[in-house]
This record gives structure tokens, C-alpha cells and sequence, in this order.
């Protein structure tokens, strides 16, 4: 990789800065060069020539935007001379042709999980306390502050703010700049240690503000998406709360399971408050039977299991120009790989697909499958439309300050993740992944929303791609954090697993960091090692509501 510029695909007629540049700097791309006619910033992209309005700008092969105004040869692309804009797709010719990656760095590798009765493998064994309506949030809040700590899981990197030392300054009269200059992190002692459930991993509570009101489809859908986390193989089992009257009804979710997984075995249990005799007997009755059910998940150990039984979530979140060309496709090299030895992955977030529909259609395996696709597109880019928006309107002030001007160009890089591999299965929001290879599935493009519907697919783990920095992860799938720069993974550390920055540097490919983030996700399926996100405690769950969100 040329270490001062980049053209991604030899269609392009933009060219991406690698570090920042003044204007009158020269650069030279192959026998071309060009001289820059305005200082471009790291990230962003410039014009090989000159070009005006009406021309197609042309990045990772694909149109990704209209010019709307004169830009001059070596200018710099911008909210202000290009418009979004994407090519028409059709259903009618697909290719399937695909040179999958050699594994043989992998053959033979197992990692060691947790293997439940219908043959899922599960990387976590997590304990699942669920409110049927928000209205048990507090109740399940009482729950977890009565359980976490006394059953030794307290997250492993947990730290604690010292406000009783701001209070003393304060009534000794200290000033502003006393306050500022005090030291109130407070690292904790013992932490996880001498669990009483040592097989268990954790209990996770998934509080949320749906279940009555709003429209009953959205009642619905979190049932379908709940049933999803219980029968995810990370989860051993789950305690419900119902208040009895709410529109989630557990004869909705308990369909749901059925739906899923007729030959479910994992305990679950329902309670409901309207039918006990106060609040503080059902929250009592709640806890008792949630530590009978860490009793039974703690019967289960780790076992050996191969590679296929790994299903990947692809996630990218607070996005830059770099994403599209470090992070992600290093992450879709890793998707290949485990989808060349059987494996799942799935890879969501439909605004952010956005101009690569062709491509993506060309890999479906069968024509039903590319239907589903094409109207599932259609269907949710129609609705945005209809409320105002649309996916034009998908980039956040951070992605286009740091590169991604239009969400066409957003979305080609993003479905870098998803690899080269065919489509095997097309999903709509809470359907399983069931069929191995790669899985389309229609979310968000909002992080949380995005992987709290790839929890509910049946990821078991996930790896999420940032260039901005994004502090989250998810309650049931472990997160893994890629960074897209190095200087994102220095300033950034607490948060971030892997740095794929690397590969500006030239000291790596986007083959050799493929596996390395593969490597990685094997480590943390077996629970040799815990990532950022985990360690943090960043249990994140929204539920998407089929409203508009982008």
C-alpha cells in the first residue's frame, strides 16, 4: 500500500488521503501525478482530474455520488460539490463465483465451548433475567443489585468514582480548580473472583422501554427478539418478569420459543406480579428461582467444539474514511475464512448497504433469496422515505467529518465486512440464522439496535469495527473492538482489542490481519480471553422498533 495515498479500485476517479496534505503538494499515483489544489485531511478523498456537475464519482468500484459543483483536479470531495447518489440493481443475472481463502492455518483448530442439547455451542454461559414490559424495570434492577456482587460478577476491569472525597473538598471549601485536580477513580480489589457459579458467566439483565403501548407489532417483534436471546447458545436459561396486563403477553413469547426451537430444554421461568401476593414476595420468588437456575448452568462445562460451531455477527459503528479500507475488509477476510470451514456469519445494518445491492444479489445462491433481499431493501428505504427521510440521511456529523460524505460511500465500505463468500440466507429483524455461510439481516444501521438483532439471530460472538471509537457491546454475544487507525487504538486503549491500523503501515495485509482477528475470536470463544467490551460491562440491548431508524 502506498503510504501517502490509496485508490481503492482501479474504477475509482477518487483517490483517499492517508495523511494529511497542503495544498500545492504533489502527489504521484502509478505514472499519474497530481497536484493538490486545496489542503485534503487524512481520511478524505480527492479528484484525479477535474470534473463537474452531473459526473458519476465513482470508489470501490461503485457510483457513491454526483458531482453537484466544479471540482478542480487534486480537490477534495464534500458535502458541498457531491450529492448521494447509487446505481439501479436487478434480480434478473447473479454470479456465484467465489475463491475462498486457504485455512490451512486453521485446520484442525477447535475452541472450547459450552454445547447444548440441540447441538448449538454456545462461547458464554450466560444466566438471562428478562421483564416481559417495562414496567419490571425496576423490579429487575432490584434483582441485580441483590445477585451481581454477592455471586462474584462484578465486571472485570470495574472501577469506582470516589464522590465522598468531592463532597469532603466541598464542605472544606475548595475551589473549582481543587475539584478538577482530584483524584476520584478508584480502581476495585477482587473482582470475579471466588465465583459461587464458576461455570456460569454471568447473569444479564435486559432492561428496555417496550411491551405495552405503541403498536402491537411492536409488542410482537420483542417477544420474537427475546425468544431469540433465550434461545441463543450463549444463554443457559432465563427468568421472565410479567406484570400480567401488558400487551407482551407470555403466551406471544412462549410461541415465539416454540417457533424457534420446538425441542427448547432450557428452563424458563415466568412470573407475574399481578398474580402475587406483594412485591416484595415475587421479587424474592424471582431471585430464588434465578439461583436455582444457576445451580443447573453451572452443571455445564467448556468442550472442545470446531469452528463451525461459531456463528459471527459483523458490526461497524462510529465509522471513518479508513473503515472501508483497514477494518472491515480485514473482518470480511476473517468471515470468509470461517464461512470456508462452515461456519455462520451475519451481517446486518441494511441502511448501510446502500449502493452495493448488486454485488450482493450477485451472490445469493438462488433467486428466492435475492427477492428477499431486493424487498426487504426496498420495503424499509420506502418507509424511511415516507417519514421524511431516507438512507441518504444514514451518515452521522462524525462519519462525514472524518471522510464518509455520502452514505453510498458509507455502505461500500461497510459491506467490506460481509467478505467475498455467497449469500447463503437472506433475514428479516429476530429470524434466525440457521443455514451456515453468510446471512444478510435487515437491522438498523444504529449500533445497538444492529447488534442487539444479531444477539437475537444467534451470534455468539460478535466483532465490531470502529474509526471514531464507539464504547459498546452487547449483554449475551461478546464484543470484540477492531479499530480502523492507530491512532484511534492508542488513544483509545481501554476500549479497543485489535488495531487494524496496521495495515496503513504497511505492516500488515488485510489477509494477515483477517487472521489475526480470527485468532482472536477463537480465544474468546474458548474464554481464554475476555475483550474490552466485556470487561467493561457494556451490556448494551435495544430492541429496534419497526418504526423509522436509521
Amino acid at each position: 500500500m502506498n503510504s501517502r495515498i490509496l485508490k481503492v479500485h482501479p474504477n475509482d476517479n477518487v483517490v483517499v488521503a492517508l495523511r494529511d496534505f497542503q495544498a500545492g503538494e504533489v502527489v504521484k499515483l502509478d505514472a499519474l501525478e497530481i497536484e493538490l489544489s486545496q489542503d485534503i485531511a487524512m481520511k478524505h478523498k480527492f479528484t484525479e482530474r477535474a470534473m463537474e456537475p452531473g459526473e458519476d464519482i465513482i470508489m470501490y468500484g461503485v457510483l457513491v455520488g454526483k458531482v453537484t459543483r466544479p471540482i478542480p483536479r487534486g480537490g477534495m470531495i464534500n458535502q458541498q460539490n457531491i450529492a448521494h447518489s447509487t446505481s439501479e440493481y436487478t434480480i434478473t443475472s447473479r454470479e456465484n463465483r467465489w475463491e475462498q481463502p486457504n485455512t490451512s492455518r486453521f485446520a484442525g483448530r477447535t475452541f472450547s465451548g459450552y454445547h447444548r442439547s440441540d447441538g448449538s455451542v454456545g462461547t458464554m454461559n450466560y444466566w438471562l433475567v428478562i421483564p416481559l414490559v417495562f414496567c419490571e424495570n425496576r423490579n429487575i434492577k432490584v434483582i441485580q443489585e441483590a445477585m451481581l456482587e454477592q455471586l462474584g460478577y462484578v465486571t472485570e476491569s470495574s472501577f469506582t468514582v470516589d464522590t465522598p472525597k468531592l463532597i469532603k473538598l466541598y464542605q472544606e471549601g475548595a475551589e473549582e480548580r481543587d475539584i478538577l485536580d482530584a483524584m476520584i477513580i478508584k480502581d476495585a480489589a477482587e473482582i470475579q473472583k471466588n465465583r459461587t457459579f464458576p461455570n456460569v458467566d454471568g447473569i444479564k439483565f435486559l432492561l428496555h422501554d417496550g411491551g405495552c403501548g405503541g403498536i402491537r407489532q411492536d409488542s410482537e417483534m420483542l417477544c420474537r427478539l427475546l425468544a431469540g436471546y433465550i434461545n441463543n447458545p450463549n444463554v443457559a436459561g432465563a427468568t421472565v418478569l410479567s406484570l400480567g396486563c401488558q400487551n407482551a403477553q407470555f403466551a406471544l413469547l412462549d410461541q415465539a420459543l416454540k417457533d424457534l426451537n420446538p425441542n427448547l430444554d432450557k428452563p424458563v421461568f415466568i412470573l407475574e406480579q399481578q398474580e402475587s401476593k406483594s412485591e416484595r414476595d415475587f421479587i424474592a420468588e424471582a431471585v430464588k428461582k434465578t439461583f436455582i437456575g444457576l445451580m443447573a448452568a453451572n452443571k455445564i462445562s467448556r468442550q472442545p467444539a470446531p469452528l463451525d460451531k461459531i456463528s459471527l455477527g459483523l458490526e461497524c459503528g462510529g465509522s471513518d474514511g479508513f473503515s472501508g479500507i483497514t477494518a472491515n475488509p480485514a473482518l470480511g477476510y476473517a468471515s470468509d475464512l470461517l464461512v470456508a470451514m462452515g461456519g455462520k456469519a451475519i451481517l446486518a445494518e441494511f441502511p448501510e448497504l446502500n449502493g452495493v445491492e448488486q454485488e450482493l444479489v450477485n451472490r445469493c445462491q438462488n433467486e428466492e433469496i435475492a427477492k428477499k433481499f431486493a424487498q426487504l431493501m426496498s420495503s424499509y428505504s420506502n418507509s424511511a422515505e415516507q417519514a421524511g427521510s431516507g438512507f441518504s440521511m444514514n451518515p452521522s456529523p462524525g462519519n462525514i467529518r472524518d471522510g464518509l460524505i455520502t452514505d453510498a460511500i458509507k455502505s461500500a465500505g461497510a459491506a467490506k465486512k460481509g467478505g467475498t463468500s455467497p449469500v447463503t440466507d437472506v433475514l428479516d429483524y429476530a429470524e434466525p440464522a440457521n443455514k451456515a455461510g453468510l446471512n444478510l439481516l435487515c437491522t438498523p444501521g444504529n449500533d445497538v439496535e444492529s447488534t442487539t438483532g444479531l444477539a437475537g439471530s444467534g451470534a455468539n460472538v460478535i466483532v465490531f469495527t470502529t474509526g471514531l471509537g464507539t464504547p459498546t457491546g452487547n449483554p449475551v454475544a461478546p464484543t470484540i473492538k477492531v479499530a480502523t487507525n492507530s491512532i484511534l487504538a492508542r488513544r483509545m486503549a481501554d476500549i479497543i482489542d485489535i488495531d487494524a491500523g496496521t495495515i496503513i503501515d504497511g505492516k500488515d495485509t488485510i489477509a494477515s490481519k483477517g487472521e489475526e482477528i480470527l485468532d482472536m475470536i477463537i480465544k474468546v470463544a474458548s474464554g481464554e480471553l475476555v475483550p474490552k467490551a466485556v470487561q467493561l460491562g457494556q451490556d448494551d440491548f435495544i430492541p429496534w422498533k419497526r418504526g423509522i431508524s436509521l
